[in-house]
């Protein structure tokens, strides 16, 4: 989530890195098989335990790890094997360290939080919503941005049922509805709004939410009405779904000759949010 969709936690004074990604935390695998076993060598170690975790009967374990970019030494964003909570968890299992039972409850309480979403969804959806208030967003625009979260969800459930590969193919398919919609793939929408490593829809108006929606629900509706299955087919399936809500969108535009996409952004109002939380904590404190 913007400037927060990356962070480093700490476990015994060792760091772990993490990224929010498809609405939970991911956590970088090598650096949990480093704190483990303590050894010099973790991206071989792993590889090895790949082979294992297979051997074991995991047959799908690539389908359940995403490479995802994690800050490295140098500062720079590298792709690396990352896994959720409950992924992690079936990987400790396979690692024998006395490290292991600690690290777990570790574990279990840094995804605590999403444990209870899973079970009240509505208490995800409250979280989310004070998380926008507190970054000043206001209570119009924090319903229409829930309700693309909520889309969202309903489309990559789809996606992920018609055999399409979570990561590379979300990520191509997410950029074909963008393209078809807007005229933009995420990476230049994101120049068009000055925005680096933001999280793209928390520095969306209103309007351009709506047809991000729109745009998702009607890929969804796309692929159920062919009954897409596998990438192709749901890439034939984004195309027409954007391609609905661009001609909506250029329809919109020609009524009331404003345009849809904006080249602002909230930076300035969270960075403001931000300061002037850290001006009241003192006084929570006291």
């Amino acid at each position: 989530m913007g400037e927060e969709q990356n962070k480093i936690i700490v476990f015994q004074e060792k760091q772990i890195r993490r990224v929010w990604h498809n609405e939970e935390w991911w956590f970088s695998v090598i650096d949990v098989v480093e704190v483990l076993t303590g050894s010099p060598r973790a991206r071989k170690y792993w590889n090895a335990l790949k082979k294992k975790l297979t051997e074991e009967g995991f047959v799908q374990l690539s389908h359940f790890l995403g490479q995802l970019k994690v800050k490295s030494a140098d500062g720079k964003m590298y792709a690396t094997d990352c896994a959720n909570t409950e992924t992690m968890f079936r990987i400790i299992q396979s690692i024998p360290s006395p490290k292991a039972e600690p690290f777990k409850l570790w574990l279990a309480k840094v995804g605590y939080e999403r444990v209870q979403e899973i079970e009240n969804p509505e208490l995800a959806a409250e979280r989310a919503r004070q998380y926008y208030r507190d970054l000043g967003y206001d209570e119009k625009w924090i319903e229409t941005r829930l309700q693309t979260i909520a889309i969202r969800g309903q489309l990559t459930d789809e996606w992920k049922a018609r055999g399409v590969q979570e990561g590379r193919e979300y990520s191509i398919l997410t950029a074909e509805i963008s393209k078809a919609t807007f005229g933009l793939v995420p990476s230049d929408y994101m120049k068009v709004k000055g925005l680096k490593r933001e999280n793209l829809r928390d520095h969306m108006t209103n309007l351009e939410l709506i047809f991000t929606m729109l745009g998702e629900e009607q890929t969804k509706q796309e692929a159920v009405k062919r009954d897409a299955q596998g990438f192709d087919e749901n890439k034939d399936a984004a195309i027409e779904g954007g391609s609905a809500a661009g001609d909506a969108l250029q329809a919109f535009e020609k009524r009331t000759g404003d345009k849809v996409v904006t080249g602002g952004n909230f930076k300035q109002q969270i960075a403001e949010a931000k300061r002037q939380r850290r001006l009241q904590q003192p006084e929570e404190e006291a």
